[in-house]
């Protein structure tokens, strides 16, 4: 799990001073994490060959096509909840508050499973040092980690920059240890041993699956548009800071794949749970991959500390802002720090961590799909003519050909996923349409009563 979740706005005075390079780094410490050294297998087995390049480059064709969604949107309602404003903002005509309601609802899904991701890869390379853990071991062990990173948060925390740094320095050394390990025994023949038939009927089928893995691997290309208050020209930094930080972040992701398939043949890259530390022995001996190993582990634990830390944080603002269930707007008696949502999260976290990787991946992405990424695309569309005079610093390049790819990526991703997770996630979301049924009974809003429009943002500049 290499993405902590974007912290809820600050009320504050505005300060932009976050340019084009600092949006960038922003946006690009949020994406790199242990991400790719639990997935890099995975996108080469769903791929069949060293042809899993293929899958960065086309999760970098979705991210920057969704990337350029987020930038409009972000920079017309900056740093005010994200997603659950542009639903609100969009949806609020016709449907009231159910768009932003089953966002937040499947906030508490996703948020948690993304930090699964990051126990189970933790979990892995503890698997270097303890080669023989069993079934129980496993997933006691990560049991343990999730309630110790739960009760690390069970308290007031007002500043995680330092941890952050510090995530960002370590993974940076692990990214360059592992790329450097690989090229300096680096062997031609692995790297681009390409199956025959490469491009067959199997391809595609492999490249749905490898995009579901890619794209995950460049999720927090939109930290940005959280912190849009915070930028200068927003304009030309919104856009630029998604599309550079993608376009780096893939062609570390290449340098990174090429670099460990040319350490061994794919076949055994693909069936590895800790390549970066298989890389490093082959390369540079026990202990520096021993190093290495130790590196990655801290890495994601500390991702898993960041994320529930942020992610708590969404269920609760959205709960102020009357838009979702009200017991997520209670603050612990003491330390002032929402413990219902972050101890709902920790519980869903815990209980992610039995599944499959990859199902978990599948998981918080079906998840999201139709209520978050297909959502947005609509909202774009939505209030460009419900609020043609909203004040737009950037609009939307190419309109609606960004718009067009996105759609079409999504719905590619999604009915590439697995049917267990498209069931359990159809499951969720039926269940918070009950949910909201009976929330919206109790707080007498729509469809119970006539539909409350507030266009909280025309007229702002």
């Amino acid at each position: 799990m290499q993405h902590s979740v974007p912290q809820p706005a600050r009320d504050h005075t505005l300060h932009r001073s976050i340019g084009l390079f600092s949006g960038t780094a922003i946006n690009m410490t949020q994406m790199c994490g242990i991400g790719p050294f639990i997935t890099i297998p995975i996108m080469v087995a769903a791929m069949g060959g060293p042809q899993a390049v293929i899958g960065w480059i086309a999760g970098a064709i979705l991210a920057v096509a969704d990337g350029l969604v987020w930038a409009e949107l972000g920079a017309a309602m900056p740093g005010s909840g994200g997603t659950y404003v542009y639903l609100r903002e969009a949806f609020q005509y016709r449907t009231g508050k159910l768009m932003p309601f089953l966002f937040i609802w499947t906030m508490l899904l996703a948020i948690p499973l993304l930090m699964s991701t990051g126990i189970i890869g933790m979990v892995e390379y503890l698997g270097f040092f303890f080669p023989n853990l069993g079934w129980w071991a496993v997933h006691g062990v990560s049991l343990v980690s999730t309630v110790i990173v739960t009760w690390l948060l069970y308290r007031r925390i007002e500043s995680v920059r330092a941890i952050t740094v510090a995530l960002w320095i370590i993974m940076l050394v692990s990214v360059v240890g592992v790329s450097a390990a690989g090229f300096s025994h680096f062997n031609g023949g692995f790297a681009f041993a390409y199956p025959t038939g490469l491009f067959g009927g199997h391809f595609f089928v492999g490249l749905g699956a490898g995009l579901i893995i890619g794209i995950y691997d460049y999720l927090g290309y939109n930290t940005t548009a959280y912190i849009g208050d915070e930028l200068r020209n927003p304009g030309r930094t919104m856009p630029g800071s998604i599309i550079v930080s993608i376009i780096a972040m893939m062609v570390v992701y290449l340098l990174l794949n090429i670099s460990v398939l040319g350490v061994a043949p794919w076949q055994e890259i693909a069936q590895s749970k800790s390549v970066a530390s298989l890389v490093v022995e082959r390369s540079w001996g026990h202990l520096a991959a021993a190093l290495m190993t130790v590196l990655i582990i801290i890495t994601a634990f500390a991702s898993v500390f960041t994320g529930l830390l942020g992610g708590s944080r969404v269920p609760f603002q959205a709960a102020q802002d009357k838009v979702f269930l009200s017991v997520f707007a209670r603050l612990h008696a003491r330390h002032d720090f929402p413990h219902v949502a972050l101890l709902t999260m920790g519980v869903v976290t815990a209980i992610g961590t039995f599944f499959d990787l990859t199902d978990v991946i599948n998981m918080l992405l079906t998840a999201t799909i139709i209520v978050q990424s297909i959502a947005q695309i609509a909202a774009l569309v939505v209030l460009r003519k419900r609020q043609p005079q909203l004040p737009r610093p950037y609009r939307q390049w190419l309109y609606p050909v960004p718009c067009a790819i996105a759609l079409l990526g999504w719905i590619y991703v999604y009915v590439s996923a697995s049917t267990m997770s498209l069931i359990l996630s159809g499951v969720w979301i039926a269940a918070g349409l009950v949910v909201f049924a009976i929330w919206a009974r109790l707080n007498r809003s729509w469809p119970f009563a006539p539909v409350d429009i507030h266009e909280a943002y025309l007229g702002k500049s």
